[in-house]
């Protein structure tokens, strides 16, 4: 069985997710599993009729694989999505699909979504400039959370606690980039500086962690030197996770919730979560479980 993962860098081994990516090529070849790793950009579509003959890689005709696994996340671009598509036309299985990356990275979209089923979501505003600041103050208030639609890790997270700090900032974002889309998030408190991350695989919640600001940072990411424990799961995180996960349609989903006085409060979906801390604070290996996942939905197709 061969498998690609589609990754922004070629050169996975100098750059952020080496670990996963890494850990997923290993835990493959246990369950005679050949993992490629390709960069969008290494490979070219060519739309025809014979498309089983319609993939190169670096300009040669390759053999198609049985699944990708893209592992770009929010900086999926309109390229990868259309390699991504094109690909699930031809057959190959994408844990997660074109669709639903297209749909999480725009973290506003999938707010709407969720939203939309009566989930439990931060109020959040869309930005348009010139900025009414005292909008902002009446629906939504201070602190806020400034966010732009599309990152990870917490990078183009911002809080600002009052509205001369937001008024600066907008100063700027105007001054740099007035065409950047940015939102506005109601600051939930009882979060401060900790959130939960659970990952889903095929269904299931395969591990969930606590992770806890150790800079007095309002963010606790765990690639930011956040610190991380295990968390266990309640029936009230597993039921909300999962269906997330489904009304999302991801196979694979890392999702971050925060801590409200009246439960949890969704904060953003990720399609490719990292998940070394996760492994690390769980005692768990999470990339076997994505490859039994794989190998399992590849058997079921099998006539």
């Amino acid at each position: 069985m061969l498998g690609w993962i589609l990754h922004k860098h070629s050169n996975f081994l100098l750059k952020p997710e080496t670990y996963e990516i890494q850990k997923l090529i290993e835990e493959g070849k246990k369950v005679g599993i050949q993992i490629l790793v390709f960069q969008p950009e290494q490979i070219e579509i060519i739309v025809n009729r014979d498309d089983r003959k319609s993939i190169f890689v670096n300009d040669s005709l390759v053999p198609l694989p049985d699944f990708i696994i893209p592992r770009m996340g929010a900086g999926t671009t309109y390229f990868a999505l259309a390699l991504i598509r094109h690909l699930e036309k031809l057959g190959v299985y994408s844990f997660n699909s074109a669709n639903s990356i297209d749909i999480v990275k725009d973290k506003l979209y999938q707010l709407q979504i969720l939203a939309e089923s009566g989930m439990p979501i931060p109020k959040t505003m869309l930005a348009k400039f010139p900025l009414d600041l005292q909008i902002v103050s009446k629906h939504i208030g201070f602190p806020v959370v400034v966010k732009t639609i599309s990152g990870s890790q917490g990078s183009g997270v911002f809080l600002c606690e009052t509205l001369q700090s937001l008024d600066e900032l907008m100063q700027m974002v105007e001054n740099s980039n007035p065409n950047v889309n940015l939102i506005f998030q109601e600051f939930i408190k009882a979060s401060y500086g900790k959130d939960l991350r659970v990952v889903t695989v095929g269904g299931r919640v395969v591990g969930a962690m606590l992770r806890s600001a150790s800079d007095g940072s309002f963010k606790a990411n765990y690639s930011r030197g956040g610190a991380i424990q295990k968390f266990d799961i309640t029936p009230e995180i597993e039921w909300l996770v999962l269906e997330i996960a489904r009304k999302l349609d991801l196979d694979i989903a890392g999702i971050d919730l925060l801590f409200d006085e009246n439960g949890y409060k969704i904060c953003e979906v990720n399609s490719s979560p990292g998940f070394e801390g996760l492994e690390l604070a769980c005692e768990k290996n999470i990339a076997m479980e994505i490859i039994q996942f794989v190998k399992y939905r590849l058997d079921m197709k099998k006539p």
